[in-house]
């Protein structure tokens, strides 16, 4: 179920025909240019991710089409967990909104139709997390109501 909205956006599951769009998504931005790399020698390497996430029940990435072109993506996990008597929780990743739609409210469309799509799924919790250099993005989950009510840990291999 996508929010409401007067515009024609769509709201969807991404194909494979849709990655090159997402990874420029991906790329756009200061942290995104240091770690995303939509080169052709690494294309593999997406190809490979992106049909591990297409074979999984557990894992979608979700999309903003305006006139046919992705304008939005967020990819969501499925967690089965023990903790909170056994509830399921939603992990929320890759939030992007293309520079020139910026500022429409797309972002929050994009969060509300990712928690949409985990209630259909079973989840009671919904987490993300998001860089610390990214300040805008904090106070912007902030104001959907998300709690910064843990510290993240990384440990790249």
């Amino acid at each position: 179920m996508a929010p409401e909205t007067d515009e024609k956006y769509e709201f969807c599951t991404a194909t494979r025909r849709d990655l090159d769009e997402i990874i420029a998504l991906l790329s756009d931005d200061p942290l995104g240019r240091l770690r995303e790399q939509s080169m052709a020698s690494t294309r593999s390497d997406y190809d490979v991710a992106f049909a591990d996430i297409e074979q999984s029940q557990s894992n979608a990435v979700l999309i903003i089409k305006l006139a046919d072109k992705v304008i939005g993506c967020a990819q969501i996990t499925i967690i089965p967990n023990l903790t909170f008597r056994g509830a399921k929780r939603c992990q929320i990743e890759g939030v992007r909104v293309s520079k020139e739609f910026q500022g429409r409210g797309l972002g929050k469309l994009m969060i509300q139709y990712a928690i949409d799509q985990a209630k259909i799924r079973g989840c009671k919790i919904v987490q993300l997390t998001s860089n610390n250099t990214r300040s805008d993005a904090l106070k912007f989950y902030e104001k959907l109501g998300f709690e910064a009510s843990h510290t993240g840990f990384k440990l790249y291999l």
